[in-house]
This record gives structure tokens, C-alpha cells and sequence, in this order.
């Protein structure tokens, strides 16, 4: 059962007041690019949103609760979740998609790499806040992982898609694979190019950035790359920020990563050019998965705040106006 608040599931089941004027996904909207799939469990991604935003699974009884933001384009109701968990645990059963294309994020099966089903992200793994008010981040660990394997609206074949999330800069590891973005919808490895989400982490064995890392990578599938085929790409750098913002974008024979500190910087451009030879054209599927690979490799961890997927290329431009809006959101420990 559910209860506080309830949405229907038709697909992909198997402060007081708005941060800001306008939600990451108005600010994509209005450039043409609209999200299609929007992800957080730490807030609204829509100035006018007020539906849940995840469920949570109690471990006493299996009951469950949805939890919203305080008011419309507002911060989760995190005091909700925790009276709904008092004397007990409780686990993240769903992350809802706000676009209205019922994307959510739900257990994901198995997959050529790992059996399933992937174990629940901790519900109170990844406290934070915003402006001030305590919300819940989604921590996963091995063997955790969520996806959507009938997803509506996402990118296909070579189609373009733009993707950004939020993440703990500082939580990471080199196994394979800490994801989030377009993948296969059948849980196997189809091949090169059947992928394209951001990566965070060490890379091991793939294309990496300069330094030691942590970097922004993207899993384009059978291979991480920093930019530059699959080895070391000068522009892309370590990442030692607490809150990261990670962008990958794509379109025929066009592709750029992008990052910054979001909770006080800019965005700078640490790849855009040609796709790695033998990825061009793209074969992208469509399925959403978060904390795993496209074959549900699921040796990772990491720790993700929110996150959107949009049909079309976004503008620099306006991705520069979701960093802003992404900082003044104020993620703080």
C-alpha cells in the first residue's frame, strides 16, 4: 500500500516555497530541449511540481510512503520520512520521473553481468541539505541499482539528448559502474555505442582525465571516455569538489562532457568534438539507469542528488542557467 501521496505507475514499475523562479527542467523547456525523464529525491525539478518525488519501502511492515516537497517547487518533505521511519529502516523503492512520462526509476532486474534483482538504495544514506532544510540523497553501493527499461521520450539510435546530474564528489570507486543515463533496454551488452550516460569515478582500465581523479567520464558502452577515444584527455581534470555537477550531451557526430562545483561554480567544457572511433553513428536505446552499468554491472558506488534527461542538444547557455539554478539550491553537508 501507499500512502501520503500517490501516483500512477502506468510505466517503468517491473524553505517553505520555490528555491528559485524557474526549475531546471522550465529552464531546459524554454530552450527547446525539454526534459524527458527528471529525477531527485532532494527536490522538485519543476518550478510548478508538487507530486511525489520518491517512495520509500518500510522494512517492519513493508508499507509504503511517497514523499513530496514541502510546497510546489520546493525541497522534499524529509520530516515526513522520517515519522513514516521512526523505530525502524526504510529503503528508496522508486525514484519518480517528474516529466509526466512516468520514467521512474524503480529495482533493477538482472542483467549479462549480475544477476537480480539489485538491491535499495538506504533511504537516510545520504543526508544534505538545501537552503537550510534536511533532505535525503540516493547512496548506492555494490550490488545496489535502479532503472527504466520502457522509457518514454528518451533518445534513440543517434537521436540528440542532453543529461546532467548531481553527485557526491567524494564517494566513488574504480569498479564498473557508477551511471546515469541511456542504456540498453534489454539488461545485455548489445555492443559499441549502445549507451550514453555520465560516469563518475575512477575509470579503472578506460579513458581517464588528468590527475588521479575522480572524473566525469561518459560510459558510451565497452568503453569510459573522458573525450578523446579512450585514453587520457588533457582538458578533463580531476574533480575535488563535495557537490558535482555532471553534464553529457550528445548528437550526430557531436558529443561534450561538462562539469562544476555545484554548489559554487560555473560550468567549464572538458570535452567537445567527434565521438571515439567506432562510435558514430550512435546506437543509444533508451533505457534510464541509475548506479549501474547498461548490463547491469553493479560494482559501484556513489551517491546521486538529482538529475534530468532531455530530447535534443541543450546550449551551453542554458546549461550555464541550470548551474546557476543548481547553486542557488545550496546543497551543504
Amino acid at each position: 500500500m501507499s500512502i501520503l501521496t500517490s501516483l500512477g505507475l502506468a510505466v517503468c514499475l517491473g524553505a517553505m516555497g520555490s528555491l528559485v523562479a524557474a526549475g531546471p527542467c522550465d529552464i531546459y523547456g524554454s530552450d527547446n530541449t525539454p526534459c524527458v525523464a527528471a529525477h531527485s529525491t532532494t527536490r522538485a525539478l519543476y518550478d510548478s511540481y508538487s507530486g511525489p518525488l520518491y517512495q520509500v519501502l518500510r522494512a517492519s511492515d513493508g508499507t509504503t510512503a511517497d514523499i513530496a516537497p514541502l510546497s510546489a517547487g520546493s525541497v522534499a518533505d524529509a520530516a515526513a520520512q522520517d515519522s513514516f521511519c521512526r523505530g525502524t529502516s526504510c529503503s528508496i523503492a522508486i525514484i519518480y520521473d517528474q516529466s509526466g512520462n512516468a520514467n521512474h526509476l524503480t529495482q533493477a532486474p538482472g542483467g549479462s553481468a549480475a544477476p537480480g534483482p539489485d538491491k535499495l538504495a538506504s533511504a537516510t544514506g545520504a543526508p544534505v541539505t538545501l537552503n537550510g532544510q534536511k533532505v535525503y540523497g540516493v547512496q548506492i553501493q555494490p550490488g545496489m541499482g535502479y532503472r527504466c527499461d520502457t522509457a518514454v521520450g528518451t533518445a534513440s539510435g543517434d537521436a540528440a539528448e542532453g543529461m546532467y546530474a548531481v553527485l557526491d564528489g567524494t564517494d566513488y570507486n574504480g569498479a564498473c559502474c557508477f551511471d546515469y543515463g541511456n542504456a540498453e533496454t534489454n539488461n545485455i551488452d548489445n555492443g559499441d555505442a549502445h549507451m550514453e550516460a555520465i560516469y563518475f569515478g575512477l575509470g579503472t582500465g578506460y579513458g581517464t582525465g588528468t590527475g588521479s581523479g575522480p572524473w566525469i567520464l561518459a560510459d558510451l558502452e565497452n568503453g569510459l571516455s573522458a573525450g578523446n577515444n579512450f585514453d587520457v584527455t588533457s582538458t578533463n581534470p580531476s574533480i575535488s569538489w563535495r557537490f558535482v555537477t555532471a553534464i553529457v550531451k550528445g548528437e550526430p557526430s557531436q558529443w561534450s562532457i561538462r562539469g562544476g562545483n555545484a554548489a559554487s561554480d560555473s560550468l567549464g567544457t572538458y570535452w567537445n568534438g567527434a565521438y571515439p572511433t567506432g562510435y558514430s553513428p550512435m546506437k543509444k536505446e533508451g533505457a534510464i539507469i541509475l548506479g549501474i552499468g547498461g548490463d547491469n554491472s553493479n560494482g559501484a558506488q556513489g551517491t546521486f542528488y538529482e538529475g534530468v534527461m532531455t530530447s535534443g542538444y541543450p546550449s551551453d547557455a542554458t546549461e550555464n542557467s541550470v548551474q546557476a539554478n543548481i547553486v542557488a539550491a545550496k546543497y551543504a553537508t
